[in-house]
């Protein structure tokens, strides 16, 4: 007994082939509602995957301290490229 195919709007990003991903893509609600509304989701999901269980880790907060490292890294990018290439003398 297969599973009833599942309409490719209703799929995860992950669930779909590199070749439906336009079509898939055609199908998000770009809207800012819908921005907001996936973004919600995630928080959501992140949340109550990592952050509220009952026998919760370290490995929640340390994933949203490391996201934070590598995003202050990517916004100094330019900074400290240009002091590699500096010379002091």
């Amino acid at each position: 007994m297969a599973d009833k195919p599942v309409p490719l709007a209703e799929r995860r990003l992950m669930d779909i082939k590199l070749g439906q991903l336009p079509n898939w893509l055609s199908t998000r609600d770009f809207t800012p509602n819908g921005i907001i509304a996936s973004l919600r989701k995630g928080h959501n999901s992140y949340f109550n995957k990592y952050i509220n269980v009952k026998k919760g880790g370290i490995g929640g907060v340390a994933m949203l301290l490391a996201g934070y490292v590598v995003l202050s890294y990517v916004w100094e990018y330019d900074h400290i490229k240009h002091d590699r290439w500096r010379k002091y003398h």
